[in-house]
């Protein structure tokens, strides 16, 4: 039987939780409505949280405009590239700095740690330069490459590694195990909850990303969904109508929503074993 204090706590967290999330579902309402009827209030019915009437129309407008699918793939192929580049550079780096011994190994743990400091936007025009002295804008790998070595990813899998007792690495070093054999065999299945981390919040910084694809992509045949979007707003006639403007923020944030649902209890195993070892 669950307490009576059980259910007050329940009661007291889901409150905030609800004003928490009223601002989002608001939006989701919004998007729902009639452009006409949304041009004299947004809260005739409920505040506005209830679509009252209903209207699909401003979904079937922003996709009638025939690149916001190209603009959804272009997010799509960014964000797995730029997770995929981030888990690749981030394992292999921290594990290095945390187990190996080489040359300069302190010097280059300090210049990742000296990266955490540096805002993005100071790299931003040495960045710009370099792809176009490479011929690189306006393509996939223009709006992937800068963001693969992310130091808060080496850091994180960094202290991830160092937190495993070294004397699983000395047992298969006992059987003649190579370090490479190691990482891959032993190391990375350790670090899963890590890993399954630092890609979630990848992908969600990946697809959240405006600044750099509004730097690197003129041509509309490469725009991420936020670049697109806000590219469509700008011009009234084609996001004229709170509706649709509230449709258009819906499906840039759905996609992120879903992902986080499904893979949140990797992120709470992150916690739980970061927490735990510290």
């Amino acid at each position: 039987m669950l307490s009576r204090s059980y259910y007050w706590l329940v009661l007291t967290l889901s409150i905030p939780a609800f004003l928490w999330l009223v601002p989002t579902i608001w939006m989701v309402s919004l998007s729902f409505q009639p452009n006409e009827v949304l041009a004299r209030t947004t809260s005739s019915t409920f505040l506005g949280l209830v679509p009252i009437p209903f209207t699909a129309e401003n979904y079937a407008a922003l996709f009638a405009f025939g690149q916001t699918p190209m603009w959804f793939l272009n997010s799509i192929v960014v964000a797995l590239g730029m997770t995929l580049g981030v888990l690749a550079v981030s394992t292999t780096a921290g594990y290095a700095l945390a187990r190996l011994d080489f040359p300069f190994k302190t010097p280059i743990a300090v210049l990742c740690l000296i990266g955490l400091m540096v805002p993005e936007q100071a790299v931003f025009i040495p960045l710009y330069t370099m792809f176009s002295d490479f011929g690189w804008h306006n393509s996939y790998h223009a709006l992937i490459l800068p963001r693969m070595a992310v130091p808060i990813g080496v850091f994180l899998m960094l202290q991830f590694f160092k937190a495993i007792p070294k004397d699983i690495e000395e047992a298969a070093r006992l059987e003649g195990v190579s370090w490479i054999q190691i990482f891959w065999h032993v190391m990375l299945p350790l670090a899963r909850p890590a890993m399954m981390t630092l890609a979630i919040l990848t992908f969600l910084y990946a697809w959240n990303d405006y600044l750099w694809p509004l730097v690197s992509a003129q041509q509309r045949d490469y725009f991420t969904i936020t670049l697109g979007l806000a590219s469509i707003q700008s011009n009234f006639a084609q996001s004229e109508g709170l509706g649709r403007v509230m449709a258009s923020g819906v499906i840039a944030s759905l996609p992120v929503v879903i992902l986080f649902l499904i893979f949140q209890r990797y992120v709470v195993q992150a916690m739980t074993a970061g927490g735990s070892k510290g």
